[in-house]
């Protein structure tokens, strides 16, 4: 449309203070308009445009086509922050299209503001908090502005705050706080004013903080406390109260525990209530002797015990009566003789009883009750004192006590304090019995008879004693006097409790046939005797011992029959026998019963017979060494029926015979002989010397024999070498070789036994006499003197290096100890070469008798002689 003027007073230039408030006028206007009623304003006055853009103002109607531009307020105008100017292009259009545009200039003045504080205490009340204790120091810094950038000026209000405030705005506490004496909070009112004097205030809130610097303190007083020993567990004591005073008036938070180590107490850790956790025993060490127990009591304000407290608090312990008398031994073993009189003292129960209670008053005792087996014959002389007496004499032997040795007595001990503790003391009361009576045998004498032949060991009789005295009392028996022989001290013996007499020994009618002893009855006080009479009787007990008991001799084949060989008897004795008693037999070794004695019974002497002739070429005899054992018994004077019920003794002689073949005689039998010696030594059981000394001898005796027999082999093997080395081999496994068949002619000398020598015989002590070649022996007849020794002599004849020789039986050497009967037994066999050309038969075996041995018997190589002593 067409631009006319429309706008009255534009344009124009107009100010407005800064911070004007919405609606203030900043210019009016008018707008021109035809007067005609048609016309009018279509498009009101705006303001279509700002340079710079703002939306500070905007055009308001006055009426009556006036206007004016007024503030907004949004945004607030700001001569500081905002332009100073601003042109507001204003379009206007009426009714008939025709429209006006102008400026209006609108420029912000200046204005003198308040300052403005800044930061949080532009929005808020700010809170401050100091802790106390904390020393002077800025707590705060305020930050305010003068929009004109004025100098500012700071003031607190009250002053007498202990707060300042510097130009710079920073806030400076002047103390060290103290919560528990200060005032927790302060309200400090902070006033900002520019050089115009315009200000601006803010409050600020300053708050005071507690902190844990207060040491609790203990609110209990009481220091001491007492209570009762064997209080029970959980028991309070006392209740300890503390106060923090970091606390204020809240409830403190307080933590209790005991310093000391004591096992009696425990305190809770939150309450501070002392209670009792253990026993607490007043009469036991240490409180017997210290009753006080001291506990220090600590009060912590924090687990970590930053500050503490501690107190000591004194508990005394009383004594009561809680034991109850005790007596040491409980039970009294005491001994009082028989007929002590009465009155007698026995025992001071108040020696070994005591209560462990404390206190004087609670360890008063009474002894009372005395009651038991017996009592009647006992007293107490007071119920305090506590000493038992006799009230009578007790005689044990007295029928009123009959053997009562043993009183059992009870007394009550009790606290004379209540509760009246009590207990029983228990006393054993043995009456000592006394010797009064001598023992006494039930008879003056005893009399026993006993056969020889009874065993060692066996009891013969028993004797017996007693006394009056009671208890009775314990015999022991002995044998004072008799009972001996040479041999022995004592033959019998005696049991010390049973009065059993027995034998030590074996008795021997023939040398002893009474023994009278004294035996004693002691019971270890007094003592009393009776005597015993052993009557021996006598019995067949003893053998026929026979001289000699042994004997070896040879004899020819030849002999006649009934010839006493060799002269040989035999003669006996029996200690207890007649010497018509003996019967003599052969009882072994008599094969083809050659040989006999006469007379074969009733007498003590008989003779060796031979009764048959020997057979050896028919074959019928084929032993050469016949081994005798001849039986000699003391029954020829005993009937059948007394043989039945008697004992009978039978003695023993053995002979060794040898069977000499005759020259002319052929022999069929195998060769060889056996020396049979029968070795018997008879001794009394005292030498016990005698064992020794032949054992001795017989060692010495075996080791001359194998320095002898060493001493043969040497000469044999120098004297006789061998031929060759076929001859080295064993002769029983050469082989056999054929030879000219040879005769051989032996011509025998009978030589009769001479004894040229004697001796002593070492057991029986008596003289015998012997061959001082051979070595043969015989007993010595009285007044027989000795007879010569003749030379030996002998023929042979041969066609080979054979030869002959003579044979000799051993005489039996010297009677060894502790053998009734000995076999000693050795077989000679031939060991001569075989004949040329002739094969060796046993027959002639037999008769090659080597010259070496006629050698050696002559140099007494084999048997020595006996030497005489």
């Amino acid at each position: 449309g067409r631009r006319t003027l429309l706008l009255k007073g534009l344009p124009a230039t107009s100010t407005v203070e800064e911070n004007a408030a919405a609606g203030v006028s900043v210019y009016a206007f008018n707008v021109t308009v035809s007067p005609l009623p048609s016309e009018g304003v279509a498009i009101l006055p705006t303001i279509v445009n700002s340079n710079p853009l703002t939306e500070a103002f905007e055009i308001k109607s006055k009426g009556d086509l006036e206007y004016r531009v007024v503030t907004t307020g949004n945004p607030v105008l700001d001569y500081e922050t905002m332009p100073k100017s601003f042109d507001l292009q204003i379009f206007v259009e009426d009714t008939t299209g025709r429209t006006d545009l102008k400026v209006l200039t609108v420029r912000i003045t200046d204005k003198n503001e308040r300052p403005v504080f800044q930061g949080n205490m532009a929005i808020q009340t700010v809170t401050i908090y100091v802790l106390e204790g904390t020393s002077p120091e800025c707590i705060y810094q305020v930050d305010a502005a003068d929009p004109e950038n004025a100098e500012l000026k700071y003031s607190l209000f009250p002053e007498s705050v202990p707060f300042l405030v510097l130009k710079s705005g920073a806030i400076f506490s002047t103390k060290k706080f103290d919560y528990e004496k200060d005032p927790h909070c302060y309200f400090v009112n902070i006033t900002v004013t520019d050089p115009d004097g315009l200000n601006s205030t803010k409050t600020l809130n300053i708050n005071i903080i507690n902190i844990n610097d207060e040491r609790p303190y203990f609110t209990t007083k009481q220091r001491i406390y007492r209570i009762p020993e064997e209080q029970s567990l959980g028991t309070v004591v006392a209740n300890m109260t503390a106060k923090d005073p970091d606390d204020e008036d809240s409830p403190s938070r307080l933590f209790y525990s005991i310093q000391s180590s004591d096992r009696h107490f425990s305190i809770n850790p939150s309450t501070g209530v002392l209670q009792v956790t253990g026993r607490i025993d007043r009469d036991a060490l240490p409180l017997r002797l210290h009753p006080n127990i001291s506990v220090i009591v600590r009060v912590e304000d924090s687990p970590s015990g930053d500050h503490v407290s501690e107190m000591e608090i004194t508990i005394i312990i009383d004594d009561i009566n809680d034991n109850p008398p005790e007596c040491n031994p409980s039970n009294f073993r005491k001994e009082a003789n028989e007929n002590m009189t009465a009155g007698t003292f026995l025992l001071d129960l108040r020696n070994y009883c005591k209560d462990n209670d404390v206190d004087p008053s609670n360890n008063q005792l009474n002894f009372t009750g005395l009651s038991g087996f017996g009592s009647n014959n006992f007293a107490l002389e007071s119920t305090v004192s506590g000493r038992l007496v006799m009230t009578e004499s007790i005689d044990l032997e007295n029928p009123a006590h009959p053997g009562v040795e043993v009183y059992s007595l009870t007394v009550r001990v009790q606290d004379i304090a209540c509760p009246s503790y009590s207990n029983i003391i228990y006393i054993y009361i043995r009456i000592k019995p006394v010797n009064e009576f001598f023992p006494v045998f039930s008879n003056l004498s005893y009399e026993f008879n006993v056969l020889e032949i009874t065993k060692v060991g066996t009891s013969i009789g028993r004797v017996n004693a007693r006394d009056k005295d009671w208890p009775p009392s314990v015999i022991t028996y002995s044998i004072v006097a008799g009972g001996g022989t040479r041999d022995y001290t004592n033959i019998f013996w005696i049991s010390p409790t049973k009065g059993d007499v027995k034998i030590l020994a074996r008795l021997d009618y023939e040398t002893t046939q009474k023994h009278i002893l004294t035996v004693q009855a002691s019971d270890r006080e007094k003592t009393a005797t009776a005597s015993v009479t052993v009557n021996v009787l006598e019995i067949n007990d003893e053998e026929p011992v026979c001289s000699p008991n042994f004997y070896s001799f040879q004899i020819l084949d030849s002999l006649a029959v009934g010839t006493n060989i060799n002269g040989f008897r035999i003669e006996c004795q029996d200690r207890d026998s007649d010497p018509r008693s003996f019967r003599y037999f052969i009882n072994e070794g008599n094969v083809n019963n050659h040989f006999t004695f006469s007379p074969s019974a009733g007498s003590n002497t008989s003779r060796l017979i031979l009764a048959s002739r020997f057979d050896y070429e028919s074959g019928l005899d084929t032993n050469w060494i016949y081994r005798l054992r001849v039986y000699i018994t003391d029954d020829n004077l005993l009937s059948a029926r007394d043989k039945a019920t008697h004992l009978i003794k039978t003695g023993t002689v053995t002979l060794s015979i040898r069977v000499i073949p005759n020259p002319t005689t052929v022999i069929p039998t195998t060769p060889g002989f056996t020396v049979v010696m029968k070795k018997e030594n008879l001794y009394s059981e005292s030498a016990w010397y005698v064992p020794f000394v032949i054992t001795l001898s017989s060692l010495l005796l075996l080791g001359l024999l194998g320095y002898l027999g060493f001493l043969l082999a040497t000469w044999v093997r120098t004297s006789c070498p061998l031929a060759g080395k076929a001859d080295d081999a064993p002769l029983i496994n050469a082989p056999e070789k054929k030879k000219p068949k040879k005769e051989v002619v032996v011509t025998m000398t009978k030589l009769n036994a001479v004894f040229d020598g004697e001796a002593r015989d070492p057991v029986t002590g008596k003289m015998y006499e012997f061959n001082t070649r051979s070595g043969a022996r015989r007993w010595k007849k009285s007044g027989e003197p000795l007879q010569p020794a003749p030379a030996v002599q002998g023929t042979s004849s041969a066609t080979d290096n054979g030869g002959q020789g003579r044979d000799r039986a051993e005489a039996p050497s010297k009677k060894e100890p502790s053998e009734k009967r000995k076999e000693l037994t050795a077989e000679t066999k031939p060991a001569a070469k075989p004949w040329a050309g002739q094969s060796e038969t046993p027959q002639q075996d037999g008769l090659r008798l080597q010259k070496q041995k006629e050698e050696s018997e002559d140099r007494m190589l084999f048997s020595p002689a006996p030497q005489g002593r």
